[in-house]
């Protein structure tokens, strides 16, 4: 019988938002209890230093490079993430020694799948010293050097928990993330799995308040409920060639920009965004293996009414069901970090992170580079 693992699982995604930390018991295979979840908001300098990080990292021709201040960058960002650790384990009554590893993903600031180039900034080896647990970190990395594009990986998480679903869900069932970016993935009756990046989920609606001096996000979808969708501006959107090309890639924060300023309303802008994260999510549904009957969402997508609304009427003229995580006995806010913590244990096992029918690899791949404590 397989080693079972309590892991952390940490992830800061494509919204740069803040820290989200989940505790896991597992095998690596079987989820066998979801344990306590945070999220650590960054505070609004450090955003600004992670978004100037990304600036910084376009000249990046080697992942190993660090330009101008990304090495103070990277190593403020590993000390975040082991004060939200230690935070964690106080709030919850844990110490480090009842935590077996931690799966770290840390913030990715350069990702060209096209390029075999992919960087996420974060000190595994640091993490682990300053923790005094060891930490995974590096997973996209060994699947990108066998020809997958490093993205995404949530899916074998995903395979997981499609075996605890409530029965009574219409199948075809594909889980959905949206993030920064949107992802989803498809489980197959025979446990295949079919996955890829989506479209842009959270982001572009993001920036398109901040560009304003709205805030970071358009709270509960507040601004997008006051606007109408523009057509022009949807099409300029959904007819980009990453929706109409047969060939399925992951995607980076620079595929995709928010509209000039000016161009339309803050609200009619706001709306229109919300618009095109749902029909992006639908136009890349068309290359799954059999047309999807319900739809779990998780991620900060879920919990903006306009994003939801817009996808469920949209999913509902093909006969499909829109469901929150939530609705179905998942933690939606949590999902993310978990799977860092399932992938850890699997990675410490040796067992594929990623496939050909996830993110495109010539065959199974493991991943991930292992960072003792001591």
């Amino acid at each position: 019988m397989a080693q079972i693992m309590t892991a952390i699982g940490l992830m800061s995604g494509t919204s740069m938002d803040g820290i989200d930390l989940a505790l896991l018991e597992t095998d690596g295979e079987a989820v066998l209890r979801r344990g306590p979840s945070h999220g650590l908001a960054y505070d609004s300098g450090f955003r600004a230093r992670l978004k100037a990080a990304l600036v910084m990292a376009a000249p990046i021709r080697d992942r190993g490079e660090r330009p101008g201040d990304l090495v103070r960058i990277e190593r403020d960002l590993t000390l975040l993430h082991a004060v939200a650790v230690h935070d964690f384990l106080h709030a919850n009554g844990l110490k480090p020694g009842d935590i077996d590893v931690i799966g770290f993903h840390g913030q990715t600031v350069l990702h060209r799948p096209d390029e075999g180039l992919t960087v996420q900034i974060g000190d595994g080896a640091l993490l682990a010293a300053e923790t005094g647990i060891d930490v995974v970190h590096d997973m996209r990395a060994a699947d990108m050097r066998a020809g997958g594009q490093g993205a995404p990986l949530i899916p074998v998480y995903h395979q997981a928990l499609a075996a605890n679903l409530p029965g009574d869900l219409e199948t075809p069932v594909v889980f959905v993330n949206i993030g920064g970016i949107s992802n989803l993935t498809f489980v197959g009756g025979d446990g295949a799995l079919s996955a890829f990046d989506s479209g842009p989920g959270n982001m572009l609606i993001d920036q398109w308040i901040e560009a304003h001096d709205g805030g970071s996000f358009d709270a509960g979808g507040a601004v997008a409920a006051a606007g109408v969708v523009v057509p022009e501006l949807a099409a300029r959107y959904l007819d980009h060639r990453f929706f109409t090309d047969n060939l399925r890639r992951s995607l980076d924060r620079s595929d995709f920009s928010p509209p000039v300023k000016g161009e339309v309303s803050l609200e009619d802008g706001a709306r229109t965004l919300a618009h095109v994260t749902g029909a992006a999510i639908l136009r890349c549904a068309t290359h799954l293996p059999a047309r999807p009957k319900t739809y779990v969402v998780s991620g900060g997508g879920r919990l903006n009414p306009v994003i939801m609304q817009e996808f469920s009427a949209l999913a509902g003229r093909s006969g499909a069901r829109v469901l929150s995580s939530d609705a179905v006995g998942l933690d939606g806010g949590a999902m993310e970090a978990e799977a860092w913590a399932y992938l850890a244990v699997r990675s410490v096992r040796g067992l594929p992170l990623t496939f050909p029918g996830t993110t495109g690899v010539r065959e199974e791949v493991s991943g991930g580079v292992l960072n003792p404590h001591r």
